[in-house]
């Protein structure tokens, strides 16, 4: 059996025409475009210089005041405890009031003698006037009536004092606040004798509140310049405008701190004494800045740059403000925006012109 092949001319040909089609599709596959080139970036980020410290304090009454009895005396009832919220002029404790009513009475009875006295002795100094007058008395008679009459006045002025200072002792048989606050502590008990202005209960006044934190010496300047504000662990999500009132001028032995006490003029009831709260400083005078690695730093003479890369995948060279060096990173003020992409690894060897494709590590 015999096969009908072509001549031989038109074989060659034909294998001649594909091998030249082979040749003309390698040299497409190698005018195709290189892979884009991997990039480790870094997003920038702005933020305070010196970023905001936070401390842990309570919350305290500017005020704690120690009440007690003007007068001794044995006390007959308490009337309130501890934690109790009292109004201004509420009751807060009684003496007994027998022996002050005594001497209320006492003073009255004098009081009374007084009167009697003066009324006796002033009728004798007008009897002596009118003796004198018509010559029936003598100079030294009408003298010792004015006398006795001012001593008769003189008695009668101190024996309504006497009263006047019993009845006041008789009021202060009644322990009251004086403000409106809370009972922190209570150091008497019905049938206890007590001294003069010893102290009996202790009322925290509700009128200002204030932060307690303790401050350590680095942030002393920052505590006294800065801007202050006070949150709640109870309501974190509001804020109270913070002022520093008092720092304490030495030291703690044990941890080296200082007492701050930050008054709090916005805090209504919701804020009650006791609670724990954050208190946050941050320094006014500080400038934002964008922290990035100093591997990023493009640097050939000229203005310091960063390569920064867009969502394409193309990078361009952008000068930037450098606010200082550090060991491991720079800090810029500006030139690039909030949340750029900058390359952070190899910008030495970029090329502007070579499309790259962002990695957020390098894997080996």
């Amino acid at each position: 059996m015999s096969l009908n092949l072509p001549p031989r001319p038109v074989l060659a040909v034909a294998t001649l025409g594909l091998a030249l089609l082979l040749a003309g599709c390698g040299q497409k596959e190698a005018k195709q475009a290189p892979p884009a080139r991997p990039v480790l970036v870094a997003s920038v980020h702005y933020a305070e210089e010196a970023p905001d410290r936070a401390f842990v304090g309570t919350i305290r009454p500017r005020i704690e005041a120690d009440i007690g009895f003007r007068v001794a005396g044995k006390i007959a009832k308490r009337l309130v405890e501890v934690g109790q919220s009292v109004e201004v002029g509420q009751p807060l404790a009684q003496l007994d009031e027998v022996d002050l009513k005594l001497q209320a009475e006492q003073a009255e009875a004098e009081l009374r003698a007084a009167t009697g006295v003066l009324a006796q002795a002033a009728a004798a100094e007008n009897r002596a006037k009118e003796l004198r007058a018509k010559g029936w008395a003598t100079d030294a008679q009408l003298d010792q009536a004015k006398a006795s009459a001012d001593e008769a006045r003189a008695r009668l002025n101190r024996a309504e004092r006497s009263v006047e200072l019993t009845r006041n002792s008789l009021s202060y048989a009644t322990l009251v606040a004086d403000t409106r606050g809370v009972v922190t502590a209570t150091l008497i008990d019905a049938g206890q004798v007590v001294a003069a202005g010893q102290t009996a209960i202790r009322v925290a006044r509700f009128a200002e509140k204030e932060a307690v934190v303790a401050i350590p010496e680095t942030l002393i300047g920052r505590a006294k310049d800065g801007r202050a504000s006070v949150t709640l662990w109870s309501d974190p999500n509001k804020t109270y405008t913070a002022t520093l009132r008092e720092i304490a001028p030495n030291a703690d032995a044990a941890t080296r701190t200082y007492l701050a006490k930050f008054s709090l003029p916005e805090a209504g009831d919701e804020v009650a004494l006791g609670m724990t709260a954050t208190l946050t400083l941050a320094d006014p005078a500080t400038q934002r800045v964008a922290r990035l690695p100093l591997s990023a730093l493009f640097n050939q003479g000229a203005q310091p740059s960063f390569y920064v890369v867009d969502d394409a995948g193309q990078v361009a060279l952008q000068p930037v403000a450098v606010k200082a060096y550090e060991t491991h990173d720079v800090l810029i003020s500006g030139g690039v925006a909030e949340g750029a992409k900058v390359v952070v690894l190899g910008v030495q060897k970029l090329d502007p012109a070579e499309k790259v494709r962002v990695v957020s590590a390098l894997t080996f």
